[in-house]
C-alpha cells in the first residue's frame, strides 16, 4: 500500500534526508520518496498505512504533512 503525503517546509535535499531518516524508522515502511522540489512524501507500506505515526515523525523532522 502506498500513501502520499504533502510536506510544508522542505526547501533542499538536507530537509528531504531529514523527513526520509525520521520516517524510514517507523515500523512496515519498505520505501520513500521524498521531494522537496514538490512537497511530497509517498510510503511504500508492508501493510496497512499508519497515518498518525508518520504526521508524528515528519513533524519530529521538522516539518508539517497533510495525507493527500
Amino acid at each position: 500500500m502506498v500513501t502520499t503525503y504533502q510536506v510544508t517546509g522542505m526547501s533542499c535535499g538536507h530537509c528531504e534526508q531529514a523527513v526520509r531518516h525520521e520516517v524510514g524508522q517507523l515500523p512496515g515502511v519498505r520505501r520513500l520518496e521524498v521531494s522537496a522540489a514538490t512537497g511530497q512524501l509517498a510510503v511504500t507500506w508492508d501493510g496497512p498505512a499508519k497515518d498518525a505515526a508518520v504526521l508524528a515523525a515528519v513533524d519530529q523532522a521538522g516539518y508539517t504533512a497533510t495525507r493527500q
